[in-house]
């Protein structure tokens, strides 16, 4: 009964032409930002935060909403036409729906992402609802030994689920826990491997870590093959 009582307390809230406004206006603007590479949801959200300050909060609330899920579905739109995913959760929809548009399908796989986002997002609704009450008292009883547990589950099926040799998944996962350890910690203010340098007292920055850890082992795959594929001479056997 409280499920059916909030429902209808959060549809007559929702269905007002005021939070319509604002939910076409954060619809809108996140559809624009998700097209662009870069910038997700969340970065998002933080632009436009400081615009609902002055609204009351359902209004708040249901454009950040709106922002949120326009951005998640905008970046589709580069990812199926450009093959370029402007968030990481659409980099998936790049791998059916690019090759869908060159073949003269790209409106096809935009309708099919647009159906498959809404029935999606809802689905995903119905279910928070349905099991938030259970999920929130059983987060009540956590503590530090479950908090550990589960972060180690997280980093073991990292390790050991990734493609190709296991020992590959475990050195990407201990090299990004020694990443992800420099900077100041949370809890206790403790510095870690800062070196006395001010400026990593913040940690490093988290797109700088994605482009090192993509751009190195290309340019070291280039190398060995720039190197193997090298001209020598006959008579000496050094490198032209």
């Amino acid at each position: 009964m409280d499920l059916i009582a909030g429902l209808s307390l959060g549809f007559e809230t929702a269905l007002s032409p005021a939070a319509l406004m604002f939910c076409f206006f954060g619809v809108s603007i996140g559809m624009f930002i998700g097209v662009l590479p870069g910038i997700g949801p969340l970065a998002a959200v933080a632009m436009i935060l400081p615009v609902t300050y002055h609204l009351d909060a359902s209004s708040a609330l249901i454009m950040l909403a709106g922002i949120f899920y326009g951005a998640q579905y905008g970046g589709s739109t580069a990812s199926i036409l450009l093959n370029l995913p402007g968030t990481s959760t659409t980099a998936v929809t790049a791998i059916d729906g690019y090759p869908m548009a060159q073949q003269g399908r790209a409106g096809v796989a935009l309708f099919i992402t647009t159906i498959t986002s809404f029935f999606g997002g809802c689905l995903a609704i119905i279910l928070l609802m349905s099991f938030a009450p259970a999920l929130g008292a059983m987060a009540l009883r956590f503590s530090s030994a479950e908090y550990f547990s589960i972060m180690l589950l997280g980093l073991i099926a990292a390790a050991t689920m990734s493609l190709g040799s296991p020992i590959k998944g475990i050195v990407s996962v201990v090299a990004g826990l020694m990443l992800a350890m420099v900077g100041m910690d949370t809890t206790s203010g403790q510095l870690r491997y800062t070196f006395g340098i001010l400026e990593l007292q913040d940690g490093l920055n988290l797109v700088a870590r994605r482009w090192a850890c993509s751009a190195s082992p290309k340019s070291c795959a280039m190398r060995a093959r720039r190197s193997a594929t090298r001209p020598s001479c006959r008579k000496c056997g050094s490198e032209i």
